[in-house]
């Protein structure tokens, strides 16, 4: 249970004017929290695990979109 403290944690902190670092920082942890809690969804199949791995799976998305920049245009 201390992996879904901090997963929920995580989805509260601020995710305003960050640094490529910070952006960094911030999607290969959201990564580890999605990997880890998915080992415990395989075993529980508990739909609450499953709605906190969505949720960090839209952060990280979101930050990544940012860090990775919009796609040129030919």
């Amino acid at each position: 249970m201390d992996l879904i403290n901090r997963a929920l944690e995580f989805e509260k902190r601020k995710m305003k004017s960050l640094s490529t670092s910070d952006r960094i920082k911030i999607s290969r942890e959201a990564k580890t929290l999605i990997l880890d809690l998915n080992q415990i969804y395989k075993v529980k199949k508990d739909n609450h695990i499953m709605e906190i791995m969505k949720r960090l799976t839209a952060i990280k998305r979101k930050v990544e979109k940012r860090l990775n920049g919009a796609p040129l245009t030919a």
